[in-house]
């Protein structure tokens, strides 16, 4: 974890600690902390997104809040620096979740949202070369996510990305799939998720935790539980933010390390490259 992504982590909790503190929600203070990260450039979400084997960035991104489940996701989208917002977009402007490419950058632009510039040109693509190169670069991750609990007791969760480096246009991880790279209930909990996509998706990892939650498991006994599971069976790689309604939460990961950090408003916020 370098020093500016340190302070952009630190920046980022303020700014959601001081949203709630002032009576906002808990969806608010997860989409403005995630926007944080993303317009820093420092991560792969937004501004710093990944380019795809043909040289374009697309982009996914989930929020979810616990009260009444609603949900909005959009995937593969282009040209867009706030994808988190563009999934807000569509949980309170569509009778719909999940929106994906050309159409969901459509959708963003009707609500102005601010543009995502890339320089460069797309370039020409094997299939061979594709698949070789999205498998190889599998560990290679990146993806930015909060948790929240506002005043009333709502929880709320959030994920935005850029994907892997170099994978094959078209490919969707589990950022946009509810259940998989977040999900919030205020009878549960709040999760979200980053890692190696295609595991997560497969054991549908948020939804699980929370179910562990739901059955009485801590967070941190919920969440070992379900990362091993994730390793154990299909030799998966993860990490989670874990929030329950009560103010319980754990940071964990079964990957070498993972940049995250918490504030609760008291002394300065925790900001760590690892949680065990």
């Amino acid at each position: 974890m370098t020093l500016r992504q340190s302070a952009c982590l630190h920046a980022a909790l303020q700014v959601g600690y001081h949203l709630l503190d002032r009576g906002g929600s808990a969806l608010l203070a997860v989409e403005q902390t995630i926007r944080v990260l993303e317009r820093s450039g420092l991560f792969n979400a937004g501004n710093g997104s990944k380019l795809q084997l043909d040289g374009i960035p697309r982009m996914d991104a989930s929020i979810m809040e616990g009260q009444s489940l609603r949900a909005g996701t959009v995937a593969s989208i282009e040209g867009i620096l706030h994808p988190i917002t563009a999934a807000r977009l569509v949980m309170e402007h569509t009778p719909h979740v999940l929106l994906v490419g050309p159409h969901a950058g459509r959708f963003a632009r009707h609500f102005k949202l601010e543009r995502h510039r890339v320089a460069g040109t797309p370039r020409r693509f094997s299939l061979k070369t594709a698949l070789r190169k999205s498998t190889a670069g599998r560990d290679r991750h990146g993806t930015v996510g909060a948790v929240s609990l506002d005043r009333t007791g709502t929880v709320a969760a959030g994920a935005s990305t850029g994907g892997i480096e170099l994978m094959l246009p078209g490919r969707v991880g589990d950022t946009p799939i509810i259940g998989s790279g977040v999900y919030a209930d205020n009878d549960t909990g709040a999760v979200s998720m980053t890692g190696w996509g295609e595991s997560i998706i497969r054991l549908a990892v948020a939804k699980e935790i929370c179910d562990r939650l739901g059955q009485g498991r801590t967070p941190a006994t919920a969440a070992r539980l379900v990362l091993g599971k994730l390793v154990d069976r299909i030799n998966g790689s993860a990490g989670c933010l874990v929030l329950t309604p009560d103010g319980r939460f754990t940071i964990r990961h079964s990957t070498s390390h993972m940049m995250a950090g918490w504030w609760d408003g008291k002394g300065e916020p925790i900001v760590k490259d690892q949680f065990r």
